[in-house]
Protein backbone atom coordinates (compact mmCIF):
# COMPACT_ATOMS: atom_id res chain seq x y z
CA UNK A 1 0.00 0.00 0.00
CA UNK A 2 3.06 2.58 0.48
CA UNK A 3 6.20 2.92 -1.21
CA UNK A 4 8.98 4.76 0.17
CA UNK A 5 10.05 8.46 -1.90
CA UNK A 6 13.92 8.28 -1.77
CA UNK A 7 15.58 11.61 -1.19
CA UNK A 8 19.18 12.39 -1.34
CA UNK A 9 20.66 13.82 2.46
CA UNK A 10 23.43 15.30 2.53
CA UNK A 11 24.03 13.92 5.89
CA UNK A 12 23.79 10.39 7.24
CA UNK A 13 21.62 11.49 10.10
CA UNK A 14 18.62 13.08 8.84
CA UNK A 15 17.38 14.27 12.37
CA UNK A 16 20.95 16.03 12.70
CA UNK A 17 19.92 18.23 9.15
CA UNK A 18 16.65 18.87 10.20
CA UNK A 19 14.69 17.96 7.31
CA UNK A 20 11.34 18.09 6.40
CA UNK A 21 9.46 15.66 4.86
CA UNK A 22 12.41 13.00 4.73
CA UNK A 23 11.85 9.21 4.08
CA UNK A 24 7.78 9.39 4.41
CA UNK A 25 5.97 6.82 2.94
CA UNK A 26 3.99 7.39 -0.23
CA UNK A 27 0.59 5.94 -1.14
CA UNK A 28 -0.42 3.60 -3.58
CA UNK A 29 -4.07 3.43 -3.44
CA UNK A 30 -7.03 5.73 -3.14
CA UNK A 31 -7.57 6.92 0.81
CA UNK A 32 -11.36 7.09 -0.48
CA UNK A 33 -11.85 4.81 -3.24
CA UNK A 34 -8.88 2.26 -3.05
CA UNK A 35 -8.28 2.76 -6.93
CA UNK A 36 -4.56 2.75 -7.46
CA UNK A 37 -2.43 6.46 -7.38
CA UNK A 38 -0.25 8.06 -9.70
CA UNK A 39 1.55 11.03 -9.85
CA UNK A 40 -0.01 14.64 -11.33
CA UNK A 41 1.19 18.41 -11.60
CA UNK A 42 -1.20 19.84 -8.97
CA UNK A 43 -1.18 23.40 -7.31
CA UNK A 44 2.46 24.06 -8.38
CA UNK A 45 3.91 20.88 -7.79
CA UNK A 46 3.97 16.75 -8.59
CA UNK A 47 1.30 15.45 -6.12
CA UNK A 48 -0.65 11.93 -5.59
CA UNK A 49 -3.71 11.45 -7.54
CA UNK A 50 -6.36 9.40 -8.36
CA UNK A 51 -7.70 9.23 -11.66
CA UNK A 52 -11.12 6.83 -9.94
CA UNK A 53 -12.71 9.65 -7.83
CA UNK A 54 -10.41 12.64 -8.99
CA UNK A 55 -8.83 13.17 -5.49
CA UNK A 56 -6.23 14.72 -5.26
CA UNK A 57 -3.70 14.09 -1.98
CA UNK A 58 -2.47 16.73 0.30
CA UNK A 59 0.27 15.52 2.05
CA UNK A 60 0.24 17.95 5.40
CA UNK A 61 2.96 18.26 8.00
CA UNK A 62 2.59 17.02 11.72
CA UNK A 63 2.92 18.76 13.83
CA UNK A 64 4.26 18.55 17.77
CA UNK A 65 4.34 20.92 21.03
CA UNK A 66 6.31 20.78 23.50
CA UNK A 67 7.59 23.12 26.69
CA UNK A 68 11.15 24.00 28.10
CA UNK A 69 10.68 23.75 32.05
CA UNK A 70 13.32 25.50 34.21
CA UNK A 71 13.46 25.13 38.11
CA UNK A 72 16.66 26.59 40.09
CA UNK A 73 18.63 26.79 36.60
CA UNK A 74 17.85 23.04 35.81
CA UNK A 75 16.09 22.07 32.72
CA UNK A 76 13.54 19.02 32.57
CA UNK A 77 13.98 16.45 30.35
CA UNK A 78 12.69 12.60 29.67
CA UNK A 79 14.15 9.96 28.38
CA UNK A 80 12.82 8.22 25.51
CA UNK A 81 11.34 4.68 26.29
CA UNK A 82 10.18 1.87 24.95
CA UNK A 83 8.62 2.05 21.67
CA UNK A 84 9.80 5.43 20.90
CA UNK A 85 12.12 6.38 18.18
CA UNK A 86 15.58 7.58 19.71
CA UNK A 87 15.00 5.10 22.26
CA UNK A 88 16.99 5.86 25.67
CA UNK A 89 18.16 9.22 24.16
CA UNK A 90 16.62 12.46 26.15
CA UNK A 91 14.27 15.18 25.06
CA UNK A 92 11.91 18.42 26.37
CA UNK A 93 8.54 17.03 27.16
CA UNK A 94 6.81 17.01 23.88
CA UNK A 95 4.33 14.93 21.63
CA UNK A 96 2.37 15.21 18.67
CA UNK A 97 -0.74 17.97 18.58
CA UNK A 98 -4.07 15.63 18.38
CA UNK A 99 -6.83 16.70 15.84
CA UNK A 100 -8.88 18.21 18.50
CA UNK A 101 -6.38 19.84 20.44
CA UNK A 102 -4.71 23.50 20.33
CA UNK A 103 -0.77 22.92 20.30
CA UNK A 104 -0.67 24.96 23.80
CA UNK A 105 -2.49 22.24 25.55
CA UNK A 106 -0.88 19.79 23.75
CA UNK A 107 2.50 20.65 25.53
CA UNK A 108 0.88 21.20 29.35
CA UNK A 109 -1.00 17.59 28.65
CA UNK A 110 2.35 15.98 27.31
CA UNK A 111 4.37 17.37 30.41
CA UNK A 112 2.02 16.01 32.63
CA UNK A 113 1.92 12.59 30.85
CA UNK A 114 5.71 11.91 30.51
CA UNK A 115 6.69 13.85 33.92
CA UNK A 116 3.35 13.90 36.26
CA UNK A 117 4.02 18.01 36.62
CA UNK A 118 0.97 20.24 35.99
CA UNK A 119 2.97 23.14 34.10
CA UNK A 120 1.45 26.62 33.47
CA UNK A 121 2.95 28.07 29.93
CA UNK A 122 4.76 31.10 29.83
CA UNK A 123 5.12 31.79 25.84
CA UNK A 124 6.66 30.73 23.64
CA UNK A 125 10.22 29.97 23.31
CA UNK A 126 10.68 28.55 19.39
CA UNK A 127 8.81 27.19 16.29
CA UNK A 128 11.53 24.95 15.18
CA UNK A 129 11.24 22.51 11.47
CA UNK A 130 11.92 18.65 12.41
CA UNK A 131 13.18 15.96 10.49
CA UNK A 132 9.80 14.82 9.07
CA UNK A 133 11.18 11.02 8.98
CA UNK A 134 10.86 8.07 11.52
CA UNK A 135 7.91 9.26 13.28
CA UNK A 136 9.28 12.49 13.59
CA UNK A 137 7.21 15.63 13.70
CA UNK A 138 7.26 18.01 10.48
CA UNK A 139 7.60 20.94 13.35
CA UNK A 140 7.77 21.37 16.74
CA UNK A 141 6.33 24.33 18.77
CA UNK A 142 8.05 24.92 22.06
CA UNK A 143 6.83 26.72 25.20
CA UNK A 144 8.22 27.86 28.10
CA UNK A 145 6.63 26.56 31.43
CA UNK A 146 6.65 27.06 34.84
CA UNK A 147 5.43 24.22 37.30
CA UNK A 148 2.38 24.74 39.11
CA UNK A 149 1.87 20.95 40.77
CA UNK A 150 2.14 17.33 40.51
CA UNK A 151 5.27 15.14 42.04
CA UNK A 152 7.94 14.45 39.44
CA UNK A 153 7.85 10.49 37.77
CA UNK A 154 8.08 9.12 34.58
CA UNK A 155 4.64 7.80 32.77
CA UNK A 156 3.69 7.60 29.50
CA UNK A 157 6.41 7.11 26.91
CA UNK A 158 9.58 8.07 28.99
CA UNK A 159 11.43 6.20 31.28
CA UNK A 160 12.77 8.33 33.38
CA UNK A 161 12.10 12.74 34.05
CA UNK A 162 14.36 14.80 35.66
CA UNK A 163 16.27 18.35 35.80
CA UNK A 164 19.73 18.77 34.28
CA UNK A 165 22.61 21.71 34.51
CA UNK A 166 22.32 23.47 31.06
CA UNK A 167 26.11 22.60 30.89
CA UNK A 168 25.33 18.98 31.84
CA UNK A 169 22.82 17.54 29.52
CA UNK A 170 22.60 13.49 28.83
CA UNK A 171 22.44 12.75 25.26
CA UNK A 172 19.95 14.26 23.46
CA UNK A 173 17.24 12.77 21.02
CA UNK A 174 17.01 15.36 18.46
CA UNK A 175 18.50 18.30 16.60
CA UNK A 176 14.72 19.91 17.86
CA UNK A 177 15.47 19.71 21.72
CA UNK A 178 19.16 20.89 20.75
CA UNK A 179 17.87 23.89 19.53
CA UNK A 180 15.37 24.55 21.82
CA UNK A 181 17.79 24.17 24.70
CA UNK A 182 20.38 26.84 22.68
CA UNK A 183 17.42 29.00 22.47
CA UNK A 184 16.43 28.67 26.05
CA UNK A 185 19.96 29.14 27.31
CA UNK A 186 20.33 32.53 25.15
CA UNK A 187 16.92 33.87 26.83
CA UNK A 188 18.35 33.15 29.99
CA UNK A 189 21.60 34.92 29.57
CA UNK A 190 19.80 37.80 28.24
CA UNK A 191 17.93 38.34 31.00
CA UNK A 192 20.91 38.10 33.79
CA UNK A 193 22.55 41.17 31.93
Amino acid sequence: MYRERKIALTSADPYEEGLSMAGYPELNFCPQCGGPLEDREAYGRVRRYCPACDLIIFRDPKVAAGVVVEEEGRVLLIQRGEHTIRQGLWSIPAGFVEYDEDPATTAVRECREETGLEVELTGLLDVIPGGGSKGEASFLIVYQGRITGGRLAAGDDADRAGFFPPDDLPPLAFGSTRRALERWRRQRRCEEE
